[in-house]
Protein backbone atom coordinates (compact mmCIF):
# COMPACT_ATOMS: atom_id res chain seq x y z
CA UNK A 1 0.00 0.00 0.00
CA UNK A 2 1.45 3.92 -0.87
CA UNK A 3 2.23 5.75 2.20
CA UNK A 4 -0.40 8.36 2.89
CA UNK A 5 0.53 11.81 1.95
CA UNK A 6 0.35 13.35 5.04
CA UNK A 7 -0.04 11.32 8.29
CA UNK A 8 -2.95 13.62 9.64
CA UNK A 9 -4.96 15.98 7.87
CA UNK A 10 -7.95 18.33 9.55
CA UNK A 11 -10.48 19.51 7.98
CA UNK A 12 -11.98 22.99 9.39
CA UNK A 13 -15.48 22.92 7.69
CA UNK A 14 -16.83 20.45 6.19
CA UNK A 15 -19.54 22.07 3.70
CA UNK A 16 -19.18 21.45 -0.32
CA UNK A 17 -15.58 22.06 -0.66
CA UNK A 18 -14.30 20.41 2.96
CA UNK A 19 -16.41 17.39 2.46
CA UNK A 20 -15.63 16.69 -0.95
CA UNK A 21 -11.98 16.94 -0.04
CA UNK A 22 -12.32 14.33 2.67
CA UNK A 23 -14.00 11.88 0.12
CA UNK A 24 -11.06 12.33 -2.48
CA UNK A 25 -8.92 11.98 0.61
CA UNK A 26 -10.25 8.49 1.47
CA UNK A 27 -10.65 7.15 -2.16
CA UNK A 28 -6.97 7.78 -3.19
CA UNK A 29 -5.73 7.54 0.85
CA UNK A 30 -3.95 10.80 1.14
CA UNK A 31 -4.03 10.92 4.84
CA UNK A 32 -3.63 8.11 7.65
CA UNK A 33 -6.14 10.54 9.49
CA UNK A 34 -8.91 12.86 8.40
CA UNK A 35 -10.43 15.07 11.68
CA UNK A 36 -13.19 17.00 11.02
CA UNK A 37 -14.32 20.16 13.18
CA UNK A 38 -17.31 22.12 12.77
CA UNK A 39 -19.24 24.46 14.95
CA UNK A 40 -22.95 23.08 14.08
CA UNK A 41 -24.06 19.83 16.05
CA UNK A 42 -26.18 19.06 13.40
CA UNK A 43 -23.17 19.17 10.44
CA UNK A 44 -21.49 17.10 12.31
CA UNK A 45 -23.45 14.63 12.95
CA UNK A 46 -24.16 14.39 9.27
CA UNK A 47 -20.45 14.12 8.65
CA UNK A 48 -19.98 11.52 11.01
CA UNK A 49 -23.32 9.91 9.45
CA UNK A 50 -21.58 10.23 6.00
CA UNK A 51 -18.47 8.37 7.44
CA UNK A 52 -16.45 11.57 6.08
CA UNK A 53 -13.61 11.61 8.58
CA UNK A 54 -12.07 9.37 11.09
CA UNK A 55 -12.31 11.95 14.24
CA UNK A 56 -15.24 14.58 14.55
CA UNK A 57 -15.41 17.78 16.91
CA UNK A 58 -16.91 20.70 17.52
CA UNK A 59 -13.16 22.43 18.55
CA UNK A 60 -10.88 23.62 15.99
CA UNK A 61 -8.02 23.71 18.48
CA UNK A 62 -8.67 19.96 18.88
CA UNK A 63 -8.68 19.10 15.13
CA UNK A 64 -5.69 20.90 14.32
CA UNK A 65 -2.81 19.12 16.91
CA UNK A 66 -0.83 16.97 15.79
CA UNK A 67 -2.17 17.69 12.01
CA UNK A 68 0.55 17.93 9.08
CA UNK A 69 -2.07 19.33 6.56
CA UNK A 70 -4.92 21.48 8.15
CA UNK A 71 -7.43 23.20 5.70
CA UNK A 72 -9.79 25.85 6.45
CA UNK A 73 -13.05 25.81 4.57
CA UNK A 74 -15.60 28.39 6.02
CA UNK A 75 -16.47 31.69 4.82
CA UNK A 76 -13.80 34.15 4.40
CA UNK A 77 -15.38 36.81 6.85
CA UNK A 78 -14.48 33.98 9.47
CA UNK A 79 -11.05 33.20 8.84
CA UNK A 80 -9.37 35.20 11.10
CA UNK A 81 -11.29 34.37 13.59
CA UNK A 82 -10.95 30.40 13.00
CA UNK A 83 -6.90 31.32 12.68
CA UNK A 84 -7.30 33.10 15.84
CA UNK A 85 -8.79 29.84 17.87
CA UNK A 86 -5.98 27.29 16.35
CA UNK A 87 -2.68 29.14 15.72
CA UNK A 88 -1.67 28.29 18.90
CA UNK A 89 -2.27 24.78 18.71
CA UNK A 90 -0.44 24.01 14.95
CA UNK A 91 2.57 21.59 14.86
CA UNK A 92 5.82 22.78 14.08
CA UNK A 93 6.64 22.38 9.96
CA UNK A 94 2.83 21.79 9.65
CA UNK A 95 0.95 23.48 6.32
CA UNK A 96 -1.92 25.92 7.06
CA UNK A 97 -4.11 26.30 3.89
CA UNK A 98 -7.53 27.44 2.94
CA UNK A 99 -10.18 27.42 0.09
CA UNK A 100 -10.93 30.89 0.03
CA UNK A 101 -12.56 32.94 -3.28
CA UNK A 102 -10.75 35.87 -1.51
CA UNK A 103 -6.97 35.86 -0.91
CA UNK A 104 -5.33 39.15 -0.10
CA UNK A 105 -8.28 39.60 3.06
CA UNK A 106 -7.68 36.04 3.97
CA UNK A 107 -4.04 36.61 4.40
CA UNK A 108 -4.82 40.05 5.92
CA UNK A 109 -7.15 38.09 8.51
CA UNK A 110 -5.07 34.95 9.24
CA UNK A 111 -1.17 35.89 8.55
CA UNK A 112 -1.08 37.58 12.27
CA UNK A 113 -1.71 34.57 14.03
CA UNK A 114 0.22 32.31 12.11
CA UNK A 115 3.71 30.82 14.21
CA UNK A 116 6.86 31.46 12.45
CA UNK A 117 7.60 27.56 12.42
CA UNK A 118 4.07 26.96 10.34
CA UNK A 119 3.75 26.97 6.68
CA UNK A 120 1.23 29.31 6.01
CA UNK A 121 0.13 28.66 2.10
CA UNK A 122 -3.19 29.92 1.44
CA UNK A 123 -5.21 28.58 -1.64
CA UNK A 124 -8.18 28.60 -3.91
CA UNK A 125 -9.55 25.49 -5.93
CA UNK A 126 -12.00 27.37 -8.49
CA UNK A 127 -14.51 24.23 -8.26
CA UNK A 128 -17.99 24.23 -6.92
CA UNK A 129 -21.48 23.84 -7.12
CA UNK A 130 -24.46 25.94 -5.58
CA UNK A 131 -25.11 23.42 -3.37
CA UNK A 132 -23.60 23.36 0.09
CA UNK A 133 -22.99 21.61 3.47
CA UNK A 134 -21.56 17.97 3.58
CA UNK A 135 -24.11 15.62 1.75
CA UNK A 136 -23.07 17.83 -1.27
CA UNK A 137 -19.69 17.02 -1.68
CA UNK A 138 -18.45 14.21 -4.32
CA UNK A 139 -14.96 13.53 -4.97
CA UNK A 140 -14.90 14.32 -8.24
CA UNK A 141 -14.96 17.72 -7.60
CA UNK A 142 -11.77 19.11 -7.98
CA UNK A 143 -10.60 16.91 -11.11
CA UNK A 144 -9.91 18.72 -14.09
CA UNK A 145 -9.89 22.57 -12.54
CA UNK A 146 -7.46 24.77 -11.75
CA UNK A 147 -6.41 25.04 -7.95
CA UNK A 148 -4.56 29.05 -7.06
CA UNK A 149 -1.99 28.99 -4.65
CA UNK A 150 -1.10 32.40 -3.53
CA UNK A 151 2.10 31.62 -1.03
CA UNK A 152 3.80 34.75 0.95
CA UNK A 153 7.55 35.53 -0.41
CA UNK A 154 9.26 34.01 1.97
CA UNK A 155 7.24 30.77 1.96
CA UNK A 156 9.44 27.40 2.12
CA UNK A 157 9.40 25.85 -1.63
CA UNK A 158 9.34 22.41 -0.34
CA UNK A 159 6.46 23.12 1.89
CA UNK A 160 4.30 24.62 -1.52
CA UNK A 161 5.45 21.77 -3.73
CA UNK A 162 3.96 19.24 -0.78
CA UNK A 163 0.53 21.57 -1.07
CA UNK A 164 1.02 21.68 -4.58
CA UNK A 165 1.38 17.92 -4.70
CA UNK A 166 -1.38 17.36 -2.60
CA UNK A 167 -3.73 19.08 -4.76
CA UNK A 168 -2.62 17.45 -7.51
CA UNK A 169 -3.55 14.21 -6.44
CA UNK A 170 -7.45 15.42 -6.19
CA UNK A 171 -7.36 15.50 -9.70
CA UNK A 172 -6.48 20.04 -9.96
CA UNK A 173 -3.74 21.94 -11.50
CA UNK A 174 -2.22 24.04 -9.65
CA UNK A 175 -0.61 27.39 -10.40
CA UNK A 176 0.80 30.33 -8.19
CA UNK A 177 -0.27 33.61 -8.50
CA UNK A 178 0.28 36.74 -6.54
CA UNK A 179 -3.04 37.48 -4.21
CA UNK A 180 -3.77 41.20 -5.58
CA UNK A 181 -4.13 39.88 -8.76
CA UNK A 182 -5.73 36.68 -7.72
CA UNK A 183 -8.33 38.81 -6.24
CA UNK A 184 -8.94 40.97 -9.54
CA UNK A 185 -9.14 38.11 -11.95
CA UNK A 186 -11.46 36.27 -9.75
CA UNK A 187 -13.54 39.46 -9.44
CA UNK A 188 -14.15 39.19 -13.32
CA UNK A 189 -14.41 35.51 -13.89
CA UNK A 190 -16.48 34.19 -10.92
CA UNK A 191 -16.80 37.32 -8.48
CA UNK A 192 -19.03 39.65 -10.96
CA UNK A 193 -20.90 36.96 -12.65
CA UNK A 194 -22.70 35.50 -9.68
CA UNK A 195 -23.23 39.45 -8.61
CA UNK A 196 -25.06 40.00 -11.65
CA UNK A 197 -26.95 36.78 -11.35
CA UNK A 198 -28.15 37.58 -7.74
CA UNK A 199 -29.08 41.27 -9.16
CA UNK A 200 -31.03 39.57 -12.15
CA UNK A 201 -33.17 36.97 -10.33
CA UNK A 202 -33.70 39.10 -7.89
CA UNK A 203 -35.36 41.94 -10.43
CA UNK A 204 -37.39 38.71 -11.91
CA UNK A 205 -38.73 38.41 -8.46
CA UNK A 206 -39.50 42.33 -7.74
CA UNK A 207 -41.59 42.43 -10.94
CA UNK A 208 -44.80 43.53 -10.65
CA UNK A 209 -46.36 42.86 -14.18
CA UNK A 210 -45.18 38.88 -13.97
CA UNK A 211 -46.32 37.24 -11.05
CA UNK A 212 -43.86 34.62 -9.81
CA UNK A 213 -45.49 31.49 -11.29
CA UNK A 214 -45.25 33.14 -14.91
CA UNK A 215 -41.14 33.71 -14.58
CA UNK A 216 -41.03 29.79 -13.17
CA UNK A 217 -43.40 28.22 -15.50
CA UNK A 218 -41.71 30.08 -18.94
CA UNK A 219 -37.86 30.16 -17.31
CA UNK A 220 -35.74 29.45 -20.70
CA UNK A 221 -32.27 28.26 -20.11
CA UNK A 222 -30.06 31.64 -19.76
CA UNK A 223 -33.02 32.39 -16.50
CA UNK A 224 -32.40 29.05 -15.53
CA UNK A 225 -28.86 29.27 -16.00
CA UNK A 226 -28.46 32.64 -13.58
CA UNK A 227 -30.80 30.79 -11.21
CA UNK A 228 -28.01 28.26 -10.52
CA UNK A 229 -25.56 30.85 -9.49
CA UNK A 230 -28.18 32.72 -7.57
CA UNK A 231 -28.94 29.66 -5.59
CA UNK A 232 -25.41 29.81 -3.93
CA UNK A 233 -24.34 29.89 -0.47
CA UNK A 234 -25.94 33.20 0.79
CA UNK A 235 -23.00 34.07 3.04
CA UNK A 236 -20.12 32.68 1.26
CA UNK A 237 -21.01 35.02 -1.01
CA UNK A 238 -22.09 38.21 1.42
CA UNK A 239 -18.38 37.61 2.55
CA UNK A 240 -16.94 37.55 -1.01
CA UNK A 241 -18.53 41.22 -1.55
CA UNK A 242 -17.25 42.67 1.42
CA UNK A 243 -13.75 40.69 1.45
CA UNK A 244 -12.91 41.59 -2.35
CA UNK A 245 -14.68 44.64 -2.01
CA UNK A 246 -12.02 47.00 -4.31
CA UNK A 247 -11.08 44.23 -7.27
CA UNK A 248 -15.65 43.82 -7.65
CA UNK A 249 -16.57 47.87 -7.29
CA UNK A 250 -13.50 48.24 -10.45
CA UNK A 251 -15.50 44.92 -12.37
CA UNK A 252 -18.64 46.78 -11.96
CA UNK A 253 -18.07 49.94 -13.25
CA UNK A 254 -16.35 48.74 -15.94
CA UNK A 255 -19.32 46.40 -16.51
CA UNK A 256 -21.95 49.33 -15.89
CA UNK A 257 -19.71 51.08 -18.82
CA UNK A 258 -20.28 48.17 -21.15
CA UNK A 259 -23.86 47.64 -20.35
CA UNK A 260 -24.46 51.63 -21.06
CA UNK A 261 -22.75 51.17 -23.93
CA UNK A 262 -25.07 48.41 -25.31
CA UNK A 263 -27.85 50.13 -24.00
CA UNK A 264 -27.34 52.81 -26.32
CA UNK A 265 -26.63 50.46 -29.01
CA UNK A 266 -30.24 48.83 -28.31
CA UNK A 267 -31.71 52.35 -28.31
CA UNK A 268 -30.36 53.56 -32.15
CA UNK A 269 -30.75 50.43 -33.57
CA UNK A 270 -27.38 49.76 -33.89
CA UNK A 271 -27.34 46.37 -35.35
CA UNK A 272 -23.76 46.24 -36.66
CA UNK A 273 -22.35 46.54 -33.04
CA UNK A 274 -25.06 44.43 -31.42
CA UNK A 275 -23.26 41.80 -33.80
CA UNK A 276 -20.28 42.53 -33.19
CA UNK A 277 -20.24 42.17 -29.58
CA UNK A 278 -22.30 38.78 -29.74
CA UNK A 279 -20.14 37.53 -32.30
CA UNK A 280 -17.07 38.24 -30.28
CA UNK A 281 -18.31 37.40 -26.92
CA UNK A 282 -19.62 33.81 -28.39
CA UNK A 283 -15.91 33.28 -29.38
CA UNK A 284 -15.20 33.45 -25.41
CA UNK A 285 -17.56 30.12 -24.78
CA UNK A 286 -16.15 27.80 -27.41
CA UNK A 287 -12.21 29.05 -26.19
CA UNK A 288 -13.87 27.76 -22.22
CA UNK A 289 -14.59 24.86 -24.00
CA UNK A 290 -11.64 23.75 -25.74
CA UNK A 291 -9.51 24.62 -22.26
CA UNK A 292 -11.44 21.55 -20.88
CA UNK A 293 -13.19 24.06 -18.26
CA UNK A 294 -16.26 23.47 -19.32
CA UNK A 295 -18.67 20.89 -21.67
CA UNK A 296 -20.68 21.19 -24.65
CA UNK A 297 -22.38 17.95 -22.90
CA UNK A 298 -26.29 18.42 -22.35
CA UNK A 299 -27.47 20.79 -19.40
CA UNK A 300 -23.42 22.02 -20.01
CA UNK A 301 -22.80 18.64 -17.71
CA UNK A 302 -24.30 19.89 -14.85
CA UNK A 303 -24.89 16.10 -13.17
CA UNK A 304 -21.83 15.29 -11.29
CA UNK A 305 -20.65 11.99 -11.95
CA UNK A 306 -21.80 9.38 -9.18
CA UNK A 307 -19.52 7.72 -6.95
CA UNK A 308 -19.75 6.08 -4.14
CA UNK A 309 -21.20 7.79 -0.50
CA UNK A 310 -21.14 10.95 -2.86
CA UNK A 311 -24.48 13.25 -3.41
CA UNK A 312 -24.98 15.76 -6.07
CA UNK A 313 -23.49 18.99 -5.78
CA UNK A 314 -22.24 22.99 -7.77
CA UNK A 315 -20.01 28.26 -6.71
CA UNK A 316 -17.00 27.71 -5.22
CA UNK A 317 -16.34 28.71 -6.47
CA UNK A 318 -16.50 29.83 -7.02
Amino acid sequence: MTRPMFDKIALIGIGLIGSSLARVISAKGLAGHVAIATRSGATLDAARALDLGDSYTQSNAEAVRDADLVIVSVPVGASGAVASEIGAHLKPGAIFSDVGSTKASVISQMAQYMPSNVHFIPGHPIAGTEHSGPEAGFAELFENRWCILTPLPDTDTDAIKRLAGFWEACGSTVEQMDPDHHDRVLAIVSHLPHIIAYNIVGTADDLETVTKSEVIKYSASGFRDFTRLAASDPVMWRDVCLHNKDALLEMLARFSEDLSSLQRAIRWGDGDKLFELFTRTRGIRRSIIEAGQETDAPNFGRDPPKSSGSAAGETSGN
